[in-house]
């Protein structure tokens, strides 16, 4: 739910406008805020979790972001209905951290993969599905049933935990680092804002778009010089020290920018190449989301069995290579052979996206994923708002001066080019991965055998 109302407001904000006497400008603070508050709550899950428990935490979040939706879909203003979705963010962002962490523990480092590829399925999903129901609702119902979707479902979710999620624990939760949680909730939310305004104004060298990037920038860097020195902080950015950890989360973060970046270029070119209603935009992506989801089962498997290097680097390859028929794309291009390219595209995202997080995770012990699932998750949402954003600008850039079809299909094709040279940056930090759990292997097998031979010389003495 937190990851389909990222997209399916987006479609609604020139309903909004004029349902609430506001102008564009104003009412994009409706996503804004959302974004901001999301971002902001996130490095507070894992200490949250160690202080109260992941399930109370979980269910709490539930509650809030339900009853943030349902005041959301009564808002008379603007204000309020800002108001209300940086309550609902609030929720939103500590409910993906958490149900990662509550799986993770259950699963255990041999089962992580199988488990992670369930995980990551509503995160593919998601902003296809978004708006797809957006655009449904809108034109059958209201506005503000956008919002009370999620009651329902809510509500349901918040019974099911409540009846079956177990208690986690997660370790000792110590003092909060209050200094860090300001220098790092702030930081990311002028990163993400300085992200966001890149998108609008199509421009990176903006007043409105450096301030907050390098603002934000430098609270993150005085969080990490901190979080090296104390014992206890907010994120333990130790992690890295582990090289099959930082490797994948690299690898994960270059995807993220490749998924959700291209998740702006697909529905224009639908609607503003070729005129399709936004309805049929949002289930002409279905295709990627379908390949994502049926490659990620056995991808976990994979994982599992033979690491998630190997597996990601197939995949990112795959992407890669599959993003190249829309960078080819004209004004006329079939549209069957653009969706066999899309389905062909999210199974490489699935073989890609969802072994490098099984990677980071299978290199961990259970007291240490309460700090790793915040950080891959900022790195997922950062990532996509940096990719998101570097699209936009190459598309805005690439349209001026095209005034013809075969023009702005070239502009396209520009864009997605980007696209592919995004998720090819992924190689790397792959290749990186496979030496890494390789000899992450070779040094466990070391140890293991340590006591035998051991045993052996004991014998022969």
């Amino acid at each position: 739910m937190p990851i389909v109302d990222t997209t399916i407001v987006n479609i609604a904000l020139a309903t909004l406008s004029h349902q609430l006497h506001a102008t564009i400008s104003q009412i994009q603070w409706v996503v804004t805020g959302y974004m901001l508050s999301l971002a902001a709550v996130i490095p507070v899950s894992g200490w949250a979790a160690r202080r109260f428990g992941a399930k109370q935490v979980y269910v709490v979040s539930l509650v809030l972001f339900v009853v943030g939706s349902a005041l959301c879909g009564l808002a008379t203003s603007t204000d309020e209905l800002i108001f209300f979705r940086v309550l609902q963010g609030l929720g939103g962002g500590m409910i993906q951290p958490l149900g990662m962490l509550i799986m993770a523990n259950a699963a255990g480092p041999k089962r992580m993969g199988r488990v992670m590829s369930i995980v990551v399925v509503p995160v593919m999903l998601a902003p296809i599905l978004g708006p797809t129901i957006g655009g449904l609702l809108i034109e059958n119902a209201s506005w503000r049933w956008i919002f009370y979707v999620n009651v329902p479902i809510g509500i349901l979710a918040v019974i099911t935990a409540l009846r079956m999620l177990p208690r986690t624990d997660t370790g000792e939760a110590g003092p909060l680092d209050f200094r860090g949680l300001v220098l790092m909730s702030s930081g990311l939310a002028l990163l993400t804002y300085g992200l966001a305004e890149i998108g609008t104004l199509g421009t990176f060298t903006a007043v409105k778009v450096l301030a907050p990037m390098l603002g934000g920038l430098a609270l993150v860097a005085v969080f990490v010089v901190l979080a090296l020195r104390i014992p206890r902080p907010l994120l333990d950015l130790r992690l890295y020290r582990n090289s099959t950890f930082s490797s994948a989360s690299i690898a994960m973060f270059c995807l993220a920018a490749a998924l959700f970046g291209a998740m702006i270029l697909l529905p224009y070119y639908w609607q503003d190449l070729r005129h399709e209603s936004v309805i049929d935009a949002g289930l002409l992506m279905a295709p990627q989301g379908i390949g994502a989801a049926l490659s990620m089962p056995l991808a976990g498997r994979l994982s599992d069995r033979r690491g998630g290097g190997p597996v990601a680097l197939f995949g990112v390859v795959v992407t890669a290579l599959w993003t190249i028929p829309f960078a080819l794309v004209g004004p006329h291009t079939s549209i069957v052979w653009l969706s066999v390219a899309g389905v062909f595209r999210g199974t490489g995202i699935g073989f890609g996206f969802m072994p490098a997080m099984t990677a980071a995770f299978a290199t961990l012990n259970r007291s240490q994923l309460s700090d790793a699932t915040p950080q891959m998750n900022v790195q997922q949402r950062v990532g996509g708002s940096i990719g998101t954003a570097v699209l936009a600008v190459v598309l805005q850039r690439a349209l001026v001066g095209a005034h013809t079809p075969a023009a702005m299909a070239s502009a396209y094709g520009t864009a997605f080019w980007a696209s592919a040279i995004l998720a090819a940056l992924a190689v790397i930090p792959c290749i990186v991965l496979m030496r890494a759990e390789r000899a992450a292997r070779a040094a466990h097998l070391e140890a293991a055998l340590e006591p035998a031979e051991s045993a052996l010389e004991a014998a022969a003495a």
